[in-house]
């Protein structure tokens, strides 16, 4: 509930506090005096839009800001969510600087204008005369059929159940989604794969497969230079290593006459050595080298095959291709069959759509029990507050599939006046008549649905006497269970007040000023009086006056 509203450079208003009653708070006061302005102000922390045309000085900012009791609200999770100090008490504040620029506060905390509207949403139902009301609103409507039908636990039930199943229909139809994707892709992918895995590539072949076709490429050459380099160096007559054996054969002979000779004679007799072991080699090069077609064909089909691999995948190496290979089969793994998910995620919803429609059937039947009753009542406290001529339907129609609200579609049709054709709440021009309308219904539910408080304007336009004086004692007893703010010009609606605030105008420093002042007893009867007749009011209007706040 709110506790205080402090206003500070709005509009007329200087600065200003009020305290509200956990029952009736009624405000008051001459017109123009300044009661819209209060409401305006109030709108202000509920989120709705500024400008600097609402400042009092244009130098100053303004500054709006409530606090509230929240703790039975059950509304912990919202601050959790948006990341905002919880506390019982709850301050919300809105600012308007002299620039124009706006800032939203809950609980210090720098907030948007739709995170204030959502947080003020639970907290305030305001209705001025001319608002659209949520009694409007599809969702309103069932609340308050089911309230009336006890139908809270069976809803909660499908309601959970219903997002379930939502959540695994979303879940199939992904899945549905996936599997067509997979299969296309899984397809292009096991092709890929495949054709891989048929090249059967060894780590570190194309290195030897190039190395063995240039040596095949270059057959004729090797072996003719290589039988060649043989014969010079091994097998003519005037071969390099005969003549070096002869050579050393005589270096040897002179080598006990120096001792540097000797030194070098062992590392003579190894170059000759090495000389005949090239020489050998080139031998067996030259015996070994052949050119084979056939080998010849064959590498360069497979080399071909992997540079081909090698552009499709834009790699440059077989390493890289059998990474790939690799990659692929992982990827082949994760595409498995999907059907036996698919079929027992049909298999789920099947049964939970079965049993939404066993609760939903239950749901109807309970709200088409309670919907005759419920219109009796409406009309009956519609009579009393001067609406006897006023129609209202309640229509509860299946709908094609299942809702997140049950089977039914809930329509509120209503004529305010006799003769004329009953349309959707929604259809029908507010007024007065659809403010009564609504503090009708809401004091129907009220001990069903958790109301925040409820802030009426002028819902007693165009009605005296007992009409008023019903509609003060419907409200009194709403009051007992919900807080409620009234603005009112009915002195039989102001009598039921367990706080009464009088709204004034004066003037400062040669500039109007709206004030507010919290009324005494003896000044409820009296302002109270004066609504009743005149200013000054006679006498029988204070002792009418006194009876009516003596009565309540």
């Amino acid at each position: 509930m709110i506790k205080t509203l402090y206003i500070r450079n709005y509009a007329i208003i200087e600065s200003l506090e009020m305290h509200f009653s956990e029952g009736l708070t009624i405000i008051t006061g001459e017109t123009g005096a300044g009661k819209s302005i209060l409401l305006g102000a109030l709108g202000l922390i509920m989120g709705k839009r500024a400008d600097t045309k609402t400042l009092y000085n244009p130098d100053e900012k303004c500054v709006v800001e409530g606090r509230f009791v929240i703790q039975s609200y059950s509304i912990r999770s919202f601050f959790e969510r948006n990341d905002i100090d919880y506390d019982d008490e709850l301050v919300v504040r809105r600012e308007i600087t002299p620039s124009g620029k706006s800032r939203a506060f809950i609980n210090d905390t720098p907030v948007n204008l739709k995170l204030l509207q959502e947080l003020t949403g639970y907290l305030l139902d305001l209705h001025q005369q001319f608002d659209t009301l949520d009694m409007q609103e599809t969702s309103f409507q069932i609340k308050a059929v089911d309230a009336l039908a006890d139908n809270k636990k069976l809803v909660l039930e499908y309601q959970e159940l219903y997002q379930s199943y939502r959540s695994e229909q979303r879940q199939l139809e992904q899945l549905l989604v996936k599997e067509s994707t997979a299969s296309n892709e899984s397809d292009f992918l096991k092709f890929q794969h495949e054709e891989l895995v048929n090249a059967n590539l060894q780590s570190g072949e194309q290195k030897s497969q190039e190395a063995e076709q240039v040596k095949l490429d270059n057959a004729e050459d090797i072996k003719r230079v290589t039988a060649t380099s043989f014969q010079f160096l091994s097998e003519s007559e005037q071969s390099v290593v005969g003549q070096l054996q002869d050579i050393g054969q005589s270096l040897n002979a002179i080598s006990k006459y120096d001792s540097k000779i000797q030194g070098l004679q062992s590392r003579y007799d190894g170059l000759v050595l090495e000389l005949q072991d090239i020489a050998h080699e080139l031998e067996r090069i030259a015996d070994e080298t052949e050119f084979n077609e056939e080998r010849s064909v064959e590498i360069r089909e497979r080399l071909d095959l992997i540079y081909r691999l090698q552009s499709k995948h834009n790699v440059k190496s077989v390493e890289e291709l059998l990474d790939i290979q690799e990659t692929l089969a992982k990827k082949l793994g994760q595409y498995g069959d999907m059907s036996a998910e698919i079929t027992a995620l049909r298999e789920r919803i099947a049964e939970k759509e079965s049993r939404l429609f066993e609760i939903g059937t239950q749901i109807s039947e309970r709200r088409s029990q309670v919907t005759d009753g419920f219109v009796s009542d409406i009309k009956r406290l519609l009579g009393m507050l001067a609406m006897e001529h006023a129609e209202m339907q309640i229509d509860i129609l299946p709908q094609p599939s299942l809702g997140p609200d049950g089977l039914d579609q809930v329509n509120f049709l209503f004529s305010a006046n006799k003769g004329a054709r009953l349309q959707l709440i929604r259809e029908v021009a507010s007024g007065g008549e659809l403010s009564r309308l609504a503090l009708v219904l809401k004091s129907l539910v009220a001990d069903s649905i958790p109301l925040p408080t409820l802030i009426f304007d002028e819902i007693d336009a165009g009605i005296s006497g007992d009409v008023a004086l019903k509609m003060g004692r419907i409200l009194r007893q709403l009051a007992d269970r919900h807080q409620i703010v009234t603005i009112t010009h009915s002195p039989q609606v102001s009598s039921k007040a367990d706080v009464h605030y009088f709204v004034y105008k004066k003037i400062k420093d040669e500039r109007t000023v709206t004030n507010v002042r919290l009324l005494t007893k003896d000044e409820r009867i009296r302002a109270i009086a004066v609504m009743l007749s005149q200013n000054p009011p006679s006498d029988s209007a204070i002792e009418n006056a006194r009876e009516l706040v003596e009565q309540s």
